[in-house]
């Protein structure tokens, strides 16, 4: 019997599941998932949790169920790709025969001396609780700062912003405009928002380092009583402690066919591949296709694929509050009520088909 292990049940283990279950898994073939928690998690959705305005259960989805599919809730301290086995904290550790690594992606804090130690985070679902606890339970009037003015950073403030209309928010970003990977037109519109609904955006910031309810811009100092880092992600720790070819942020370099170029039965999909387009979840779905595609001609005995095209993605959608929202489809700039409702609507979908 041919075990397949899949570390992390993010956006492309979630698919892969899907894609192989429950009728697409071979008779001698079974599977094995690894994850910290005992759900699917819509991480997508995590600034929204941080900010108190959906429920932790909003974002939570029931793995599929399956006899030849094993469900293992514990943390990957180590990948020996030699033996082929995965070494998990107090338990056992588990062989494979292939191997889908998605553990996804940690902050990234740029050896800015105190943010690992006095910043929170949205960058998992435990730490994106905890941060919430400390949001909500602040006096009005209490100041939070938001390093950061990406996406997470952008739909942070803005939740934020509707949910604690008392609170002072300041958003940091290192550009001239926030979200710098879109188009001007939508990081004014974004920006015009803010203005709107009383959240600061100080622009050209350049934090050189952070302390106990104080951060340093330009080396001066900002009192506020809770910073939230999203100035940017790298691959897990286990993923850089791997042998390998990385990206600068920590990412393996793959082949075509999204295995290591050295070892055929470890594959890496989502936050943890180095890749041509910015993570995203479409993106680690996409590559969660081309993998099965791999694997189901590999367990039949016949030749992988020459190549794949390229993933195609869609586009990119951000909220700002519950009833605006700003993105790209199709290279086409949209603002307003139409692309939150356009969020709403996927994310509705996508539980829909997964729940």
């Amino acid at each position: 019997m041919k075990n397949l292990v899949i570390l992390g049940g993010g956006y492309g283990g979630m698919k892969m599941l899907n894609e192989l279950l429950p009728n697409h898994l071979p008779e001698d073939v079974t599977i094995t998932l690894v994850d910290r928690v005992p759900y699917h998690c819509l991480k997508t959705e995590y600034y929204a949790l941080a900010a108190g305005t959906i429920s932790d259960k909003e974002i939570r989805v029931a793995f599929p169920e399956h006899p030849r599919l094993v469900v293992k809730y514990g943390e990957v301290i180590g990948i020996n790709t030699t033996d082929k086995k995965i070494e998990l904290k107090d338990a056992e550790a588990i062989s494979y025969d292939d191997l889908v690594v998605g553990l996804g992606c940690e902050d990234k804090y740029h050896d800015v001396p105190g943010a690992d130690q006095f910043t929170y985070s949205i960058q998992s679902i435990d730490k994106s609780r905890h941060t919430y606890s400390v949001l909500n339970n602040l006096g009005p009037g209490s100041v939070v700062t938001i390093v950061g003015a990406g996406l997470s950073g952008v739909e942070l403030a803005s939740e934020l912003s509707e949910s604690r209309e008392d609170l002072k928010i300041k958003l940091f970003d290192r550009g001239n405009h926030i979200l710098s990977s879109f188009p001007e037109r939508l990081s004014k519109y974004v920006e015009n928002w803010f203005v709107k609904n009383n959240v600061e955006i100080i622009n050209n910031s350049n934090i050189t380092k952070v302390e106990e309810k104080k951060l340093y811009n330009h080396d001066v100092p900002i009192d506020c009583d809770v910073i939230v880092w999203t100035a940017g992600i790298q691959a897990s720790k286990i993923v850089r402690d791997m042998d390998g070819e990385k990206d600068r942020m920590g990412r393996l370099v793959l082949t075509p066919l999204h295995h290591l170029p050295n070892d055929e039965h470890v594959f890496v999909v989502g936050d943890c591949a180095s890749l041509p387009h910015a993570p995203s979840a479409q993106l680690a779905e996409g590559q969660a296709e081309q993998i099965v595609e791999v694997l189901k001609r590999r367990w039949k005995g016949e030749e992988p694929p020459a190549s794949f095209p390229p993933i195609k993605l869609k586009g990119i959608l951000g909220s700002l509050g519950k009833k605006h929202g700003f993105g790209l489809m199709a290279d086409h700039a949209i603002t307003g009520r139409v692309a939150r409702l356009l969020k709403s609507g996927i994310l509705w979908m996508y539980k829909f088909h997964n729940g």
